[in-house]
């Protein structure tokens, strides 16, 4: 799919790796809608990218279902959907004190990264079926951002890893179900990556984790994420598929 021109939807636009796909996929002449919590952050990333912003919780089909229809108002039905909003976890099974870990952790994390994904996904498709096909059959392109945590999560990362390795398994079924419609979907899952989060942690430990990875051996770029989100939507035969982008990272157990 050609992206010049389209109508696309970010989740988690306003910051990390979603602002980073937000202003990609507006450098390659999209039209974006910036879906984020962070109403404020959202309407700054908009405002920079000439998109729209939209206050959004993935997680509660009404306001999920008003940011489709405002992002709609401004730009058109959208063929494309950025799946990237999400929250990290580590919570030991058995805490310090002996106590076993908070079920409400476990509950949350699951819910906004994968519930929250397919909730969006599943409003997104039911409209981008009603589209003509373009000239290539395809009427969209979907796309999920799980972790390398999904294959090989660390101590305490049950929630996030569970999180993530729905996303991967959800991949391909809905990939096989959306084919009928002419709707791809794919999965980035990333590894260490330079987000205003990592970069909250001191830079020994920053400086640690990046020589982990074994090559480059660096945290990698938002932006490397974000041209690897614009490429699946270009690249048509591209579906189905789970890409790891993590310098051949294989995290340790902690």
């Amino acid at each position: 799919m050609d992206i010049q021109g389209q109508a696309a939807i970010v989740t988690g636009g306003a910051s990390g790796l979603g602002e980073a796909t937000a202003r990609e996929l507006a450098r390659l002449g999209a039209k974006v809608a910036v879906l984020d919590r962070n109403a404020e952050l959202a309407e700054k990333v908009a405002a920079d990218i000439g998109g729209v912003a939209c206050a959004c919780d993935i997680t509660d089909a009404a306001s999920v279902t008003a940011a489709l229809e405002k992002a709609a108002a401004a730009h058109g039905p959208a063929r494309i959907l950025m799946n990237v909003a999400g929250i990290g976890s580590a919570k030991r099974i058995v805490q310090r004190d002996g106590s076993a870990a908070p079920l409400e952790d476990f509950t949350r994390v699951v819910t906004i990264n994968l519930i929250g994904s397919y909730n969006v996904s599943r409003l997104f498709a039911a409209a981008c079926a009603k589209l003509d096909a373009l000239q290539s059959g395809e009427r969209g392109v979907m796309m999920f951002t799980a972790s390398a945590a999904a294959f090989d999560g660390q101590v305490g990362q049950q929630a996030y890893s569970a999180s993530k390795g729905g996303l991967v398994g959800m991949t391909l079924p809905m990939a096989r179900d959306l084919a009928q419609h002419g709707i791809r979907v794919c999965t980035v899952a990333p590894g260490l990556f330079a987000t205003p989060l990592m970069k909250e942690l001191p830079e020994a430990v920053q400086q640690s984790l990046a020589a982990s990875i074994p090559f480059p051996p660096r945290l990698g770029k938002p932006e490397e994420f974000a041209e690897l989100a614009c490429h699946i939507v270009t690249n048509g035969h591209l579906n189905g598929e789970v890409i790891r982008l993590d310098g051949a990272l294989r995290m340790a157990p902690r």
